[in-house]
């Protein structure tokens, strides 16, 4: 048996509760320990909900005050890139939350730095550790939907008000003069860039050939709530994705693959993937799915493969380079947006229509009729290829 490996999170609110329960989870199974938390204000007892580990506001000191072996960084996404180098410096493996970094220089300066330290990192895209996507992969390889032609993804989900004021980063592109880039595509609905490109096989920078983008805003923020890309890729195909957090409905994101003689729709959040190919009636199936966290610690004990290496996410941040160096979102006319005041949100009347198209047809916005949305613009191919 091994020792537990142990662990430092740092940024145990918000988000981090959700890494707080799945590393308690792997604790009860033998496999991890949680050896220190790193929050600039500490938690309380009552709201770890039971006895503390080691605390600091300084992720450093606390990786070598507890001998971590891995540290969990789920951060305002601006420190990303610093904290991951601090942790490699120091010998730790990392588990970091998406996006990894808030431009494609500083995901290189992360990445660079991880890689030259010698130590595991994987980012948290946790759709990439469904057992659904090499299914998928499998029967894209086989021909079953016939040739690969592209890939949509759908994003409608709906957010309050509060969720942009949740931290001061959020619903921005920039803070203090350091890039964010929180926007729809970017973080909430970031899972159906990644998941469609992982999916065409084209997951890598280099995969990339060009980016259009449309970026625009129903709420009063600054980073993008109701957006679509279109991603060129070295393959020859397309991948389409569209996301909004203004939906009428909320309704669960997928991502559709178009072959010339069918299609499979993935419900990346439940794992569900349905196909649909000529001559056959369609097939429904469920997958398991492997945790993060605990691939990473099969990685270091056992050898296992790591799932979601950084450079299998090089193509994701290629998109968010463009949406960074884009013109900021436009913002939605009133027209085009109304009010819920009892779900104190926005909607944007007839989006969720939109979004489904756009993944349906690989289509943008201004290409599907939209009135509000302006012509897309595009990532030089200079700039994109670098």
């Amino acid at each position: 048996m091994n020792e537990p490996l142990s662990v430092v999170l740092a940024g145990a609110r918000g988000h981090g509760r959700w890494h707080v329960a799945n590393i308690r989870r792997l604790q009860d199974e033998g496999l991890v320990r949680l050896a220190g938390i790193c929050e600039l204000t500490p938690l309380t007892e009552e709201e770890f909900g039971g006895r503390l580990p080691e605390q600091s506001a300084d992720f450093g000191a606390l990786l070598d005050s507890t001998g971590a072996q891995i540290a969990v960084i789920c951060t305002p996404i601006p420190t990303h890139t610093d904290l991951a180098l601090a942790a490699a410096r120091r010998g730790v493996h990392i588990l970091l939350e998406k996006p990894p970094a808030p431009s494609y220089a500083e995901f290189r300066r992360m990445a660079d730095g991880v890689a030259e330290a010698g130590v595991a990192c994987q980012i948290g895209f946790q759709s990439l550790g469904s057992h659904a996507v090499p299914a998928i992969r499998e029967l894209i390889g086989q021909g079953a939907i016939g040739e690969l032609v592209g890939l949509g993804g759908a994003g409608a989900w709906v957010r309050d008000e509060a969720y942009f004021r949740r931290a001061p980063w959020a619903g921005r592109r920039r803070l203090n003069g350091a890039d964010v880039v929180d926007g729809v595509l970017t973080n909430p609905l970031a899972h159906a860039v990644a998941t469609a490109l992982a999916l065409g096989g084209t997951p890598r920078a280099e995969d990339v050939t060009g980016i259009e983008t449309e970026l625009l805003r129903a709420n009063d923020i600054e980073s993008d709530d109701t957006s679509c890309v279109r991603i060129t890729t070295g393959r020859g195909h397309r991948v389409t994705v569209a996301a909004t957090l203004c939906a009428e409905r909320a309704g669960e994101p997928y991502v559709l693959v178009h072959g010339s003689r069918g299609r499979i729709t993935f419900w990346y959040k439940q794992d569900r993937v349905l196909l649909q190919r000529a001559g056959h009636g369609p097939q429904e199936y469920e997958y398991g799915r492997t945790d993060l966290l605990e691939n990473l610690v099969a990685h270091l004990t056992r050898g296992a493969g790591l799932l979601v290496a950084p450079e299998e996410t090089g193509a994701f941040m290629k998109v968010v380079e463009a949406i960074r160096r884009a013109p900021d979102p436009a913002p939605l006319p009133p027209a085009a947006w109304r009010r819920i005041p009892a779900e104190n949100r926005r909607a944007v009347p007839g989006v969720d229509g939109l979004v489904a198209a756009a993944a349906d047809t690989l289509s943008l916005y201004s290409e599907l009729g939209a009135p509000w949305a302006p012509a897309a613009e595009h990532l030089p191919k200079e700039a994109s290829a670098r």
